[in-house]
């Protein structure tokens, strides 16, 4: 499948540098860190929630895992995780559980936990379970721009 064509088309009209990084096929962020031999800490992950109005990107780094409590302490909204038919519906571009951090390129509120942009590189689903995108922080943080940021993570 390669790279979502929303996403590929959200990358060009922003210019973006990046390279792809294809790893075998995986299951789970953390799978995909092993067989692409990246930290889970470079990781980004995508966590998809809702509250009764819309749908919010939380992106996080793969090692951990959404902090609802803080979402609803910093934001005061409570939100859940969006369902699987939910996600097929939203991302049709995306294989399940392989989408993309960048929500902006479906039109998407983030959430940015700020501990990913202390990587040197970042690397994100590109919209399957076998290739990775890779690109430098600084990169990461300029199609981040206008996102929510703090730490909405934590380990388990």
């Amino acid at each position: 499948m390669a790279i979502s064509e929303t996403l590929n088309n959200f990358l060009k009209q922003k210019n973006a540098v990046y390279d792809l990084v294809p790893h075998a096929h995986t299951g789970s962020s953390m799978e995909t860190a092993q067989a692409a031999h990246v930290s889970g800490n470079a990781l980004a992950k995508a966590v998809i929630l809702k509250d009764e109005e819309h749908y919010i990107m939380v992106v996080i780094q793969s090692s951990e895992h959404v902090d609802l409590a803080e979402l609803k302490r910093k934001f005061g909204h409570t939100y859940e995780l969006a369902s699987e038919t939910e996600l097929g519906e939203v991302f049709k571009d995306c294989e399940l559980g392989a989408v993309p951090p960048i929500g902006k390129a479906w039109a998407m509120d983030v959430f940015l936990d700020e501990c990913l942009l202390e990587q040197e590189h970042v690397y994100f689903e590109a919209g399957d379970h076998v290739d990775l995108v890779r690109m430098e922080s600084p990169e990461f943080a300029r199609l981040m721009e206008g996102s929510q940021r703090g730490h909405f993570g934590h380990t388990v």
